[in-house]
């Protein structure tokens, strides 16, 4: 007898039944009839990816970090933070569920002196430690809202370290106040390690933070109702957001915003019991079953790594919507100026018309071009220019400050690069003492592209520095390695081609742009 359940049917127990998977859900029956979740799929990750992806684009999206988002970096969790607390209160740290109770514990045996607490805070949440790769990724995507319960400061550092200015909320004035050029807010709703005495750690902090903070509470309920949160590292045992997440749902019922987090699957472990697993995966079906009361749907991962490279996708498809156009030219080849003109103006105007937004530097011979065939196509669908179709960086041309020039280039090029996620060479020549040379800046570019892991497409019929990059990659195998789409060599053999003309060459291209949106 086979029994095929799905997320409706809730989880019952047939005893007696050979394992089936419903394909259709995210849930598989196993050899005792027990319901069980699996891990999210790939084609479930894409979706959820590309929905992040839109919210990214109407800087939609806001993080909700937990303590679990921090603890790679090497910071203690919450236990053996506490471990010396239970010990002179002379309990089994092991034993104690209820961490916020302990702490208050504390507090009571001290006559409200939390003097230890604050101190413990302070030596293990101080540590210079480096910031982790989720860290850096989130700090690298354009997400202007941050909330946490952490008091480290990995948030603010990873977005220094990206060139970015926070705006840090951890007391209630701050909220009035707005840093100037801020690309970031980081609301730290527990307060942050700087001031240990004013974190939420005790059952007494907790009771009085509906009066104490009710601005973060407010603000939070805003955010909540307008925003996508992405919860990472969070165990949802904070009674605070309990709160919140309670108020919102009264308030709007079945209108609520859809959010998301990401969890581990309970899996079964050397030292723990059959029933111990089975309470433990039972508890978590539950657990995401009544999330989804708060507009909170759950997405599982097998490894905590997989939660890295869901948001490296992330980041590649959000890059990918961005194209750094690589070019220069003092002369065209086999073309006349103002044919190559019309190539590079009618390209950019086009992939402009699909959607990607295009990083240039202005070459020599080629930035004039580009920026009209952007500008025509925004104008035409009744836009206003901004960066979202266009980022200029021309280069300065003459050494006046104490940096040497090269550097400043140097900077230049690195500093357009890290927005995209593809890259396209045209051409690639200069004019030196007289004579037609390849153009080293485009290589360089070349360079920091494929350093930064840029999608790297050389139109090698344009000769030039372009020429010798397509060269380059297709004697090192580029074009038949993991990192370059099998499908679109083909097309890289077509931009090559000395036989292609330049209407050719820009259908070509255009059919490969489309082909990886």
């Amino acid at each position: 007898m086979t029994l095929r359940l799905t997320q409706k049917g809730g989880c019952p127990r047939f005893h007696g039944l050979h394992c089936v998977v419903d394909k259709n859900h995210d849930r598989a029956i196993v050899n005792d009839g027990v319901e069980r979740l699996k891990a999210t799929t790939e084609p479930q990750r894409k979706r959820l990816i590309s929905t992040l992806l839109n919210d990214l684009a109407e800087d939609n999206l806001a993080i909700f970090a937990g303590a679990g988002l921090s603890a790679p970096a090497g910071f203690v969790s919450w236990t053996e933070l506490l471990r010396p607390i239970a010990e002179d209160l002379e309990l089994e740290i092991e034993k104690e569920t209820d961490l916020v109770a302990l702490a208050q514990y504390h507090c009571n045996s001290n006559l409200a002196n939390r003097g230890k607490l604050n101190q413990l805070l302070i030596n293990k949440l101080s540590d210079d430690v480096e910031i982790t790769e989720n860290h850096k990724i989130l700090a690298r995507l354009p997400i202007s809202t941050y909330w946490t319960t952490n008091y480290d400061k990995l948030i603010e550092k990873s977005l220094t370290e990206a060139g970015k200015i926070s705006d840090t909320k951890y007391r209630v004035k701050q909220l009035s106040f707005t840093k100037r050029g801020r690309d970031a807010v980081v609301y730290k709703m527990h307060g942050d390690i700087d001031n240990p005495d004013e974190a939420v750690i005790t059952k007494d902090d907790y009771e009085n933070y509906h009066v104490k903070m009710q601005p973060f509470i407010n603000a939070l309920s805003g955010d909540l109702v307008s925003k996508t949160f992405l919860f990472l590292g969070f165990s949802f045992t904070d009674p605070n957001l309990d709160y919140i997440l309670s108020r919102v749902r009264i308030s709007y019922s079945n209108d609520q915003r859809q959010h998301y987090c990401i969890q581990k699957l309970v899996a079964p472990t050397t030292d723990a019991s059959q029933a111990d697993t089975e309470y433990k995966i039972r508890k978590q079906e539950l657990f995401i079953q009544d999330l989804l009361r708060f507009g909170i749907k759950t997405i599982l991962v097998s490894d905590y790594s997989e939660i890295t490279d869901i948001l490296h996708q992330l980041e590649w498809a959000y890059r990918r919507k961005t194209i750094f156009l690589s070019g220069s030219a003092h002369e065209y080849g086999r073309w006349k100026s103002d044919e190559a003109q019309y190539f590079i103006y009618s390209l950019s105007k086009e992939i402009a018309a699909l959607g990607f937004r295009i990083v240039s530097g202005f070459g020599l011979g080629v930035g004039s071009s580009v920026i009209t065939g952007v500008l025509e196509n925004v104008y035409m669908s009744g836009k206003r220019l901004d960066s979202e179709q266009l980022i200029l960086r021309p280069f300065p041309q003459y050494e006046v400050g104490k940096r040497p020039i090269s550097e400043i280039w140097n900077d230049y090029r690195t500093d357009m690069i890290s927005y995209a996620g593809i890259a396209i060479f045209v051409f690639g020549n200069k004019i030196k003492d007289g004579n037609i040379v390849v153009a080293d800046g485009l290589i360089k570019e070349f360079e920091i592209a494929k350093n930064n892991g840029l999608l790297l497409i050389p139109v090698g019929a344009t000769e030039y520095a372009t020429r010798e990059i397509y060269n380059k990659l297709s004697q090192d195998g580029y074009f038949d390695g993991a990192e370059f789409p099998k499908d679109l060599r083909e097309h890289i053999n077509k931009l090559a081609d000395f036989n292609s003309d330049l209407e050719t060459i820009k259908g070509v291209l255009i059919d490969l742009l489309n082909s990886l949106k």
